[in-house]
């Protein structure tokens, strides 16, 4: 028995944004791509979209986080998650590498030295930018 393959050629059904986004690993949860969505995070074609809207090949999706945009566009339609290598196929990444901050951590106090004082605090107000005028 000759067995039937799904061809290429095919026109696929079209998918729900957040269950897309989830498929391709872009979100750990549909729940919290459909927030994603909903808040106003996520755009198709440059226009905010809601959860159930559908996408197409083609389309452009912009994930949008804090300093940073993830720019995708979409190459084949999935609604079921797939492993990392096939979920890397669905779409082509078109956005610019993340920025690498210069992370200098949170300042600490030596243990032992107490609450900082009065004119401590001043200094720190003023290194932060908190200066009042």
């Amino acid at each position: 028995m000759a067995e039937t393959t799904k061809q290429s050629t095919e026109p696929q059904k079209p998918a729900r944004v957040d269950a897309w986004l989830w498929s391709v690993r872009v979100f750990k949860t549909r729940g919290l791509a459909t927030d994603e969505c909903n808040a106003g995070h996520v755009r198709v074609n440059d226009e905010h979209v809601k959860p159930s809207q559908k996408l197409k090949i083609g389309d452009i999706v912009r994930v949008r986080y804090p300093g940073w945009e993830k720019v995708l566009r979409v190459e084949k339609m999935i609604s079921k998650r797939v492993g990392a290598p096939v979920a890397v196929t669905c779409y082509e990444d078109l956005s610019e590498p993340r920025p690498s901050y210069f992370s200098a951590g949170v300042p600490r106090r030596d243990r032992g030295t107490g609450r900082p004082t009065k004119s401590e605090r001043r200094e720190l107000d003023k290194l932060r930018g908190y200066e009042k005028s």
